[in-house]
């Protein structure tokens, strides 16, 4: 089957990272999947054209939102996946929330990535029930509300570190020119918008460095908000002990993750946190602020460390550093944490399941 699959791709992000996973979910199946940035169109009738030049047959978008309002009214059948923009940003503003109901109304499936995403949706909009594979049938009329059609599926994780990644040379290239060997360096992996929050540590952590100057915290990710940027950058530049470097290659990434000392997550909203289950694959700890999404994920003093404030965090940070058997307990249970909710495998299944579905639905 021919299928469009729209989804937000600004490189080295994680939209751009689940798409091109559940793309090649797709494909193993023998879909001819094509996998196109949701920004590059403007109207739903640029896709009626697409559709039509490309003998598309479904389509299925990440964020109902941003993609799936562009699938709305053509005579083929689409599946969406949630983003955590959808419920945690776009629901607030009443008329997005009224584009993102009928796009859910028409769907055939939709897919959330934690239990309390799809709880959030069906509260959005009115919603009950829930799906389960095992009963994903072949009627393919469009069920009002989500009833029925909300299917939780968690990311699938495979991390790859690049074995030819050289720390010291990351290590030069952030300005830090310490000893590796009495380094503790925090990543924090965001693009630089606000809703991920990279300045939220950048005064108490400055603070830290300042009475421990072995201590850093390394700002690594895309530049998704030109201006947001431009604050980042300035303020990063008077902070002491923070450091902001730019993209990197998914491996390369991977490779820094498993270098650092913690992983650290300050975002204001999240959906399902890519880089928090990249580092409890990883084996590496994880400080990640106290939201429901991040929550979802990390147990507080089992899988990881949940703070509510700066202050918090520093607090944290240094019993982490102080205590390795804390670090060696909540890594092993992060990395069994992983093995057990966030298949690959699994994910691929469920994705070739849904499609499935789309399938029959076209051909009827």
């Amino acid at each position: 089957m021919r299928l469009l699959f729209l989804a937000v791709l600004r490189p080295h992000t994680g939209n751009a990272v689940t798409a091109e996973r559940v793309r090649d979910h797709l494909e193993a199946a023998g879909h001819e999947c094509l996998l196109k940035d949701a920004f590059d169109f403007e109207s739903p009738s640029e896709i009626a054209d697409l559709i039509a030049a490309e003998k598309l047959e479904a389509a299925l978008a990440l964020h109902l939102y941003r993609g799936g309002r562009l699938l709305q009214g053509h005579r083929i059948p689409f599946g969406i996946i949630f983003g955590g923009t959808d419920l945690n940003e776009d629901a607030n503003h009443r008329e997005k929330k009224e584009v993102m109901g009928r796009v859910l109304q028409e769907a055939r499936f939709a897919v959330a990535f934690t239990e309390s995403m799809r709880e959030m949706a069906q509260t959005q909009w009115s919603a009950e029930g829930e799906a389960d594979l095992r009963d994903c049938h072949t009627r393919c009329m469009s069920q009002p509300h989500a009833k029925g059609k909300i299917y939780v599926q968690s990311q699938g994780i495979a991390t790859s570190p690049n074995t030819a990644f050289n720390w010291d040379t990351f290590l030069q290239r952030s300005e830090i020119s310490q000893g590796a060997d009495s380094l503790h360096v925090f990543l924090l992996v965001c693009g630089l918008r606000q809703v991920k929050d990279p300045l939220y540590l950048l005064d108490a952590f400055s603070e830290w460095h300042q009475e421990e100057p072995s201590v850093y915290l390394v700002i690594v990710g895309p530049e998704v908000d030109p201006v947001f940027t431009r604050e980042v950058k300035a303020r990063v530049k008077r902070a002491a002990g923070v450091r902001l470097m730019g993209e990197m290659r998914r491996e390369d990434l991977h490779a820094a993750l498993k270098n650092c000392f913690a992983l650290v997550n300050s975002s204001v909203s999240e959906g399902m946190s890519a880089a928090i289950l990249e580092a409890m694959d990883l084996e590496v700890p994880v400080l990640a602020r106290n939201i429901p999404g991040n929550a979802a994920l990390v147990k507080h003093g089992v899988t990881g460390l949940l703070f509510a404030d700066p202050q918090e965090f520093v607090q944290l940070a240094k019993r982490l550093i102080r205590d390795p058997a804390l670090e060696r307990d909540m890594v092993a249970q992060g990395r069994e944490y992983v093995r057990r909710h966030n298949s690959w495998q699994v994910e691929r299944e469920t994705y070739q399941q849904l499609v499935g579905k789309l399938e029959r639905c076209a051909e009827d």
